[in-house]
């Protein structure tokens, strides 16, 4: 999975928002500001109230009281996985030590000057380092983000010139925190086979050495939200993506619902699950990965921890045989390499769901 060529591409000069909001606190450059149809305007809690995101109780699917406990728990997940894409899990084992601590070096990190951050820069065509992401033009709108994102595993996918040396313990504490993850990714893609009736082992057996990354996203306060998008709205390529927001982060995230977007608010210790494009393909359409977007806030910051779950690359996609019938659900998507849909995935610019487009079956 190489970078596209760096000098075929020119993405004109990209300005740090941090330091923007340093040196120009009430000034948001051209670059940023998005066309009205496309604005971040601010949706009401009161008016989608976060609380109808599905919440999915883990241990009562790994440690059910009773069989009832585990088969409403099973049923609400095919509920989420179908009807919205998204879901907070609650209860998932992982330790508030880990999650601390991978908070606290993530902040740390982007507290650092800019010239150490510089040292692990993100290239033009690339999706790993500091920067931003998915830039292929010089006129394109930026987001009212930075980012610093690295290849976990397998050890393969890493580029240890990334791996940044400061702060102390990151790279530990990434360790750790990534391995818990990696095992709750597991656990939920057995109970999503399960909710599907197929073989609990199923997604595990076809993904082989899965892939794993994790990007970290700031979004400084922003004098005017409304006119920017913290992250452009997106499905993800992934089977499952995982989202940690540190403690204190304002209500960012938005999700495509009835072509309403729809704030989240996670849950306290709860992280949030989405569906990715993988999975879509895989289901033939029956749980979908769902648009979604990142709003900013005018005194706020937010931190969010997200990372990414998907097949080997040599892996082979398509809908699985199970949930195709050339009568009643004929097969929506084409048989294609998984590593050849992360390519094309991290080589277009963020644009709702348009990268399904590489495997859809047009009639």
């Amino acid at each position: 999975m190489g970078p596209l060529p760096i000098s075929s591409i020119r993405i004109g000069k990209i300005e740090d928002v941090q330091e923007l909001i340093k040196s120009k606190p009430n000034k948001v450059p051209e670059r940023f500001i998005r066309e009205a149809n496309e604005r971040g305007l601010l949706v009401s809690l009161k008016t989608h109230p976060h609380q109808h995101i599905p919440v999915i109780d883990l241990s009562k699917l790994s440690e059910p009281h009773t069989h009832d406990d585990h088969l409403f728990e099973i049923l609400k997940l095919s509920q989420a996985c179908e009807d919205w894409g998204f879901f907070q899990v609650i209860n998932h084992g992982i330790e508030v030590k880990v999650v601390e601590d991978i908070e606290k070096v993530a902040k740390e990190f982007f507290e650092m000057p800019l010239e150490e951050k510089k040292k692990y820069p993100m290239e033009p065509g690339t999706v790993q380092g500091y920067g931003q992401a998915f830039i292929f033009s010089e006129d394109q709108k930026l987001d009212w983000c930075n980012m610093f994102a690295l290849g976990v595993h397998p050890p393969s996918i890493r580029n240890p010139k990334l791996w940044p040396s400061k702060p102390a313990r990151f790279s530990e504490n990434l360790e750790g925190y990534s391995k818990e993850i990696r095992k709750l990714c597991k656990k939920l893609l057995k109970y999503i086979a399960i909710s599907l009736g197929l073989n609990e082992e199923r997604f595990e057996e076809m993904f082989g050495e899965a892939v794993q990354a994790v990007r970290m996203n700031y979004y400084p306060p922003c004098s005017s939200p409304d006119l920017v998008l913290g992250l452009s709205p997106h499905s993800d390529g992934s089977a499952l993506t995982v989202l940690q927001q540190s403690k204190n982060s304002c209500v960012g995230l938005q999700i495509l619902k009835d072509n309403t977007w729809v704030p989240v608010l996670p849950l306290p210790s709860a992280l949030v699950i989405n569906i990715g494009d993988t999975i879509e393909v895989l289901t033939n359409g029956k749980y979908k990965s769902v648009e979604h977007r990142a709003v900013t806030n005018r005194e706020r910051e937010r931190l969010t921890i997200v990372t990414f779950y998907a097949p080997n690359y040599e892996v082979e996609i398509e809908p699985m045989g199970e949930l195709v019938d050339d009568e009643t659900n004929p097969c929506k998507y084409r048989s294609y390499n998984h590593g050849d849909y992360s390519y094309h995935y991290v080589s277009n610019k963020l644009q709702g769901k348009k990268s399904l487009d590489f495997a859809r079956i047009l009639n």
